[in-house]
């Protein structure tokens, strides 16, 4: 069977689970919410994470089909499956994967109006669109699609692996507007990307030509991009984890970025934010190797000659070199630029409930609330444009050491997007857990997304 990649890879992402950074946002006494906005309201005065536990988080999501699609018992034949389920997804379904862990998390607050944050973590993320066309002709063939066209730009994926050292600044100009500015230094450890790639293939019917088809490839421009692979691609798996262990400190390709977030108190009930993360890009000119494609080429196929001296003509040979000459595959070293994939933040919230809380010398005495019902809007950009997410959440607090919210959220993968986030500290130890989609818990081969995130990190109120 022909696709077996197909199947590995959805069952690869269908046991990765997610996290919807909603559920985190605009938490003011989780440090993980500076993340997310450097200008959000905080209600903390220093914090220390745990290393490589203050932050763990997946996300994984495919928007067009699950694994109950493909392997579900109904009496059908899993080729009758995979072709049904390949035919319902469009070219702009996607496959996505993000993981953070974070490395080094600590702040403290230099006075009364700034927050400084610093850290380290590592990022992994992977995002494709499904390229149906070109699924379709490898699965199927090109028997059944005769005057069709099938469409080789449908092919735009790109995935890196990398670490980020970033220092941050929380900055309370009074008591309506608090704006943050966050600079990141990325590492670079993996990269790979083909997004602007063109042409199509077609076969149509010549009733007047020298066969019955004519096969054409038209205009085909495809570019893959590679940084940190060619070194490794033939190392054993010791020598490989040890290359890339190395170059997440520096050792690898090298760029900068940018966080901007501001949050401004329209009322003392109402609180309007906005952020954007990861405004940057990455210069990648080490151990890079590019695999280029193109050109334009018709056939009519081989049409057999038989000369009078009896000789044998090479007919395999003249096409081969006919299609070398005409469809070009190059192989280069050559550096490139690749943008991160920026993300966005704006929401709302109100708060109810009025809750009177201590003060110290580095706060002020504020009405903090009980309770606060919010919505956020999330997008994050990608090769053919931002992809959204719209939650609308509840925040309770029980205790000044308790807290949860319930959120749901409309995004590409489902309609029924339930989450919820509880934190609680315990003499400054807090501990939070956030998972999203929780009703497809029940059944993960059915769950297009799952998600789930969790910290431990000391956070300090009071001296």
């Amino acid at each position: 069977m022909r696709c077996w990649p197909l199947i590995t890879f959805l069952f690869c992402f269908s046991l990765l689970s997610a996290q919807n950074k909603p559920l985190l946002y605009n938490v003011d006494d989780l440090p993980q919410s500076l993340m997310l906005n450097p200008g959000t309201q905080i209600d903390f005065i220093g914090h220390v994470g745990l290393p490589f536990l203050s932050q763990i988080h997946f996300s994984a999501g495919t928007s067009g089909v699950s694994l109950h699609d493909i392997f579900r018992n109904d009496g059908t034949n899993i080729n009758t499956r995979i072709r049904e389920a390949m035919h319902s997804m469009t070219s702009y379904d996607h496959f996505t994967a993000n993981e953070q862990v974070e490395i080094i998390s600590l702040g403290w607050k230099l006075d009364k109006r700034n927050y400084l944050s610093t850290g380290i973590y590592q990022e992994l993320d992977f995002f494709s669109y499904f390229p149906k066309d070109l699924a379709i002709l490898v699965n199927e063939g090109n028997a059944n699609y005769i005057n069709d066209t099938f469409d080789f730009s449908q092919a735009a994926f790109t995935g890196e692996i990398l670490t980020v050292y970033h220092l941050g600044l929380n900055h309370k100009f009074d008591e309506q507007l608090t704006v943050g500015v966050r600079g990141k230094l990325y590492s670079g450890i993996f990269n790979v990307e083909s997004t602007s790639n063109t042409g199509t293939f077609s076969t149509i019917t010549t009733p007047q030509g020298p066969n019955k088809y004519r096969h054409i490839v038209e205009n085909m421009d495809v570019l893959v991009n590679t940084s940190g692979f060619a070194s490794v691609k033939d190392m054993n798996v010791q020598n490989a984890t040890a290359e890339l262990l190395k170059r997440s400190f520096f050792g690898g390709n090298v760029g900068l970025g940018l966080d901007l977030g501001l949050s401004y108190v329209v009322t003392e009930q109402f609180v309007a934010s906005a952020s954007v993360q990861d405004i940057g890009l990455m210069f990648q000119r080490d151990d890079v190797e590019s695999y280029h494609y193109y050109g334009s080429y018709q056939t009519d196929g081989l049409e057999p000659l038989f000369p009078d001296s009896g000789s044998t003509i090479p007919y395999w040979d003249d096409f081969e070199n006919q299609v070398k000459t005409n469809l070009v595959d190059k192989t280069y070293n050559e550096a490139y630029i690749t943008w991160r994939p920026a993300k966005f933040n704006l929401a709302i919230e109100y708060g109810f409930g009025q809750a009177y809380l201590p003060c110290n010398y580095l706060t002020v005495n504020k009405v903090r609330f009980m309770n606060q019902i919010g919505m956020n809007l999330a997008g994050v950009l990608r090769p053919r444009g931002l992809v959204y997410a719209f939650t609308t959440y509840w925040d309770k607090k029980l205790t000044d050491k308790q807290r949860f919210r319930i959120a749901h959220t409309l995004d590409d993968y489902s309609l029924a997007n339930f989450g919820l986030m509880y934190s609680v500290t315990f003499n400054k130890f807090n501990i939070y857990l956030a998972a999203n989609n929780l009703l497809g818990f029940r059944n993960l081969a059915k769950a297009r997304s799952t998600s789930v995130q969790l910290g431990l990190q000391m956070v300090f109120k009071d001296l």
